[in-house]
């Protein structure tokens, strides 16, 4: 009787200890159900992403451009050091549903077990690395001699906050793969509301600079993963964590890493290649790179709606493809891409739309929005490419490969951009011509893993499954 409640939940089912909503994956309405997984991970996303905007929104209107260029250009080192490790987090994701879609108890116990021991050793390794590797990577960066010291000061901080920023999105990986989306979303509000009244107090109260939304930042990350922590410290069995079992075990953890590491080194490559152009962009000066920092918020925020499809995708089609359902896989594609796309690029027009009085919140420099508003120009307005990509990459790696869009995704991103960096914009003199390497590196990306899926699923789906 256990193992049928695992997979038989309905909607309208309740998880023991924490109250949530679960979703059945494997029946049902597939457009209605991914669109109630979806909404909760844009909203959570959006929420987390505002950790870092409302920080770059306080020192950009009350501390100057260099502290905004200091703040916001910082996104894309921490992404590079961090991706490894999200990347894993996909994997474990992908494994515990394929173990609802089997009806596997014990398999989920050993998965949420293993889960429990990586999130501890990748919060512990990514603050050693992050603090004593923050200066020489922002001076590898290119990073201007007014913005260094504050940039640091704020990586470092941002850095000892990793075991909480590691816990909560390993631990909200194994809620969505019981289809629990809200409760990541509600810790994600309390966090996020926290942010802002702390930004507020130490900035304005304190005088703390770049350090106060620091420190914010990294007490709202200690109350997200605290909620969600707690959440499954009373999760009713299989999925309950208790810190006392905490171990690995070799086939789970196996599993996660042929899944999650391709995933995570993708993320890693393809950072490296934004790593690049925020050398070449940094060469522009202060004022180039706070307004592209400001641009950037933007297109994090649209990458949402992407990203919480790609989710989707993976656990979706993870549960579907083990209990046999091809057909409902194939639909998981149409859905799951068409919602990207045009949650994404309505979300990019928008934005452009009002670009204006939206960049005018982090900034009141003319030269600076100047800049924000090339950037929307040539990259935010077709950031929806990025989908082709993307979901297609997260529907083979919910079919359990992932090494194959990693690869391809590493040649048409990063490599691509590296070529473009060091020839076709290396005088550091074109604005729009540095820009322009993303649009075109997404539709490379897109067709090759575009082909690369319609190639695997073509064979996969005529095998039975084991």
């Amino acid at each position: 009787m256990e193992k049928e409640r695992v997979v038989t939940y309905t909607s309208k089912d309740k998880r023991g200890g924490g109250g949530a909503v679960k979703v059945d994956m494997t029946t049902g309405s597939l457009l209605r159900k991914i669109i109630v997984f979806v909404i909760p991970i844009i909203a959570g996303g959006m929420l987390q992403q505002s950790f870092n905007t409302v920080d770059v929104i306080v020192v950009g209107r009350f501390c100057g451009p260099a502290a905004l260029a200091a703040v916001g250009s910082n996104g894309m080192i921490i992404t590079l050091v961090i991706n490894l490790f999200l990347g894993i987090s996909i994997g474990a994701n992908v494994v515990i549903s394929h173990y609802i879609g089997r009806r596997d108890d014990e398999g989920i116990r050993r998965s949420v077990a293993t889960v429990g021991l990586l999130t501890v050793i990748s919060g512990v390794l990514l603050t050693i690395v992050g603090v004593s590797a923050a200066r020489p990577l922002l001076e590898m960066a290119a990073t201007p001699d007014d913005v260094l010291p504050l940039a640091t000061t704020y990586l470092r901080i941002f850095f000892l906050g990793m075991p909480f920023i590691m816990t909560f999105n390993f631990l909200a990986a194994i809620l969505r793969s019981l289809g629990d989306t809200r409760t990541p979303f509600y810790a994600l509000i309390v966090g996020g509301l926290a942010n802002i009244v702390l930004n507020l107090v130490l900035v304005l109260v304190f005088d703390m600079n770049v350090a106060g939304v620091a420190i914010a930042t990294v007490v709202s990350n200690v109350i997200s993963s605290g909620i969600v922590l707690r959440l499954l410290l009373h999760e009713a069995d299989p999925y309950r964590l208790d810190l006392r079992q905490i171990r690995f075990y070799r086939s789970q953890l196996g599993k996660m890493l042929r899944i999650g590491l391709p995933a995570g080194l993708q993320g890693v490559v393809f950072s490296l290649g934004n790593f690049f152009i925020l050398g070449n962009l940094n060469q522009f000066g202060a004022i180039a790179s706070a307004g592209s920092a400001a641009a950037l918020n933007f297109e994090y925020y649209c990458y949402f709606v992407i990203n919480s499809f790609v989710q989707a995708a993976v656990s979706f089609i993870s549960a579907n493809y083990a209990a046999g359902n091809i057909d409902r896989c194939r639909s998981i594609f149409r859905i799951c891409m068409a919602g990207a796309v045009i949650g994404c690029g309505s979300l990019n027009l928008l934005l452009y739309l009002f670009r204006v009085p939206v960049v005018s919140l982090f900034t009141d420099v003319p030269e600076v929005a100047h800049y924000a508003y090339l950037r929307m120009e040539y990259v935010l307005l077709l950031q929806f490419m990025a989908a082709s990509y993307e979901i297609s990459g997260g529907c083979m790696r919910g079919l359990g490969y992932s090494l194959t869009p990693a690869i391809l995704t590493v040649f048409g991103t990063c490599l691509l951009r590296i070529v473009w960096v060091h020839t076709v914009s290396v005088d550091a003199t074109d604005f729009p011509l540095l820009m322009i390497v993303y649009p075109v590196t997404w539709a490379v990306t897109g067709l090759s893993v575009l082909t690369a899926y319609y190639i695997v699923t073509r064979k996969l789906y005529r095998r039975p499954i084991r």
